[in-house]
């Protein structure tokens, strides 16, 4: 009789233990649908975003990624006491609001356009192209031969009158594009974000991280102040303290 309560409550027992890895399997899966909710919704919102707005969801890819990485570079240097961060963002702002405004209105392009009318440059067709390309890689290049000829060093000037110009000339052929509003706000915000993160971790550059300051704040200094004046006035207290 009593092997039979055992070989009972052993039965019972492999039951429950079933039923146990069976809601556990179970709520294992729920849980982890839940937090790949908890991904996708972000995500596929940003996409959605970037394509809603900008008529793109790589619009959406680049310009997520650019807003995670800054505002991840934000917490950092706020947990680490970095200030004025809010003069960054205002700045990255005004750029990227500019950036948005005169590529959106092509107002390159109608430059180019109207210095290539002047010096009657090629077919109208792709004047200005080839004005914004001839105008930038000029500038790029006078500006590659000042800093080549810092070095004094012949390969370094053609280099960097070869490398400018070239550089240059990309940038007016880009600039030339005819954007409209959509593309050009996007890259408004592109170049907007980059230049929020660039001017963070410029600021960190150049006035750098109060270590002495941040090591403070994570240690109890008054408190050991506190004790340190509390043993020595115990100790005077003490028979054998030194006495007043």
């Amino acid at each position: 009789m009593a092997q039979a309560h055992v070989d009972l409550a052993r039965a019972e027992a492999d039951e429950i233990k079933g039923e146990v890895g069976r809601a556990a399997g179970l709520g294992g899966a729920a849980i982890a649908l839940l937090i790949l909710l908890a991904f996708l919704l972000p995500i596929g919102l940003i996409l959605f975003m970037g394509e809603w707005i900008f008529g793109s969801i790589g619009w959406g890819v680049l310009l997520g990624s650019e807003l995670l990485v800054a505002i991840a570079v934000m917490l950092v240097l706020l947990a680490v006491r970095v200030p004025r961060l809010g003069i960054d963002l205002l700045v990255a702002f005004v750029i990227g609001l500019i950036v948005a405004v005169v590529l959106g209105l092509s107002l390159p392009n109608e430059l180019w356009r109207r210095i290539g009318d002047a010096i009657n440059l090629g077919d109208p067709a792709w004047r200005p192209l080839a004005t914004g390309a001839l105008v930038m890689g000029i500038i790029g290049a006078v500006l590659g031969l000042v800093l080549g000829a810092r070095s004094r060093d012949a390969g370094s000037i053609v280099a960097g009158l070869v490398s400018g110009f070239i550089l240059g000339a990309l940038l007016g052929a880009f600039l030339a594009i005819t954007f409209g509003w959509r593309v050009g706000s996007a890259l408004g915000v592109a170049v907007g974000l980059a230049a929020w993160i660039a001017l963070m971790a410029a600021r960190v550059a150049r006035d750098g991280i109060d270590a002495e300051a941040l090591k403070a704040r994570f240690m109890p200094q008054a408190t050991i102040d506190t004790t340190k004046e509390t043993i020595e006035w115990a100790k005077s207290k003490a028979p054998f303290g030194p006495k007043s």
